[in-house]
């Protein structure tokens, strides 16, 4: 099932709430779970906004106060919502064990935390900074994902799985870029000012990859599941290696839809110490 382009329409949500439907009816025993999150909701923002204050809610801030500071953040910048439709688009596009739409709108922590991260960014900017940091802890105990409020991400972003990922303070992620498990954007020690990775769109970052310091990952480029990078890497390139260093060209146009880890062409003498 090919999705339109969510920029333009709220095709996403009218698909959602016919994949909550289907699920209600297949599995009764999440159906009351899907009204209330789902179904019982007209717009993807408000079903949103609840699900995550479900998740993030606790004594210090109750599940009613989350929703209520989510709901401003979404009424106050609709580009939030935009956002939203981009990465479920991202997702249902991009991973092979998504067959609907609702799935990784219920269950998927990275979908959540990226959510939840565009909050805390919406609170940072309005300098709103020590609920943006309690939202940003919260984030991080329920879902296993650091993402400093500060950081910059763009849309169309997906993190697969998603346990383990660090998102620095002066990171930048462009659009229609995708993170595996473990991937760490962080600085290389006590620096201050601009001291984080820029990943530029397209790019593919593999499962516990580590990128340290103020340098770029290219459009269009791979990064090897296990890498090391702490030098800059040119677009459209595959690094590999601790330390990461080029050993090709990307294996497609945007390695980022692909989602291919394989690194085939590796040089002769790419295993020589």
């Amino acid at each position: 099932m090919s999705l339109p382009d969510p920029a333009t329409t709220d095709d996403v949500w009218t698909r959602l709430r016919a994949d909550a439907v289907r699920m209600a009816a297949s599995e009764p025993i999440l159906a009351s779970f899907v009204q209330a999150t789902v179904l019982g909701h007209s717009r993807l923002e408000g079903a949103l906004t609840y699900h995550l204050a479900q998740k993030l809610g606790n004594d210090d801030v109750s599940p009613l106060q989350v929703h209520q500071v989510f709901d401003e953040a979404f009424a106050a910048d609709p580009e939030l919502g935009r956002a939203v439709r981009a990465d479920l688009h991202a997702i249902f596009t991009r991973d092979p064990a998504v067959r609907t739409l609702v799935e990784p709108f219920l269950f998927f922590k990275g979908f959540h935390s990226v959510q939840g991260y565009r909050v805390t960014h919406w609170l940072w900017r309005a300098g709103r900074t020590a609920l943006a940091f309690h939202f940003q802890s919260r984030i991080s105990e329920v879902f296993g994902v650091d993402i400093h409020p500060a950081a910059l991400i763009g849309q169309g972003v997906m993190i697969d799985h998603a346990t383990g990922v660090v998102i620095g303070e002066t990171a930048v992620i462009e659009d229609d870029v995708s993170l595996l498990q473990g991937v760490t954007l962080g600085g290389t020690g006590k620096q201050q000012g601009d001291r984080h990775p820029k990943v530029r769109r397209g790019a593919m970052i593999g499962a516990g990859a580590k990128v340290l310091g103020n340098t770029e990952i290219g459009a269009d480029s791979l990064v090897g599941a296990g890498s090391v990078v702490l030098r800059p890497v040119p677009p459209s390139s595959t690094v590999v290696g601790v330390p990461a260093r080029v050993v090709g060209r990307s294996t497609g146009h945007h390695p980022a839809e692909e989602m291919n880890q394989l690194i085939d062409d590796l040089p002769e003498d790419f295993y020589q110490i």
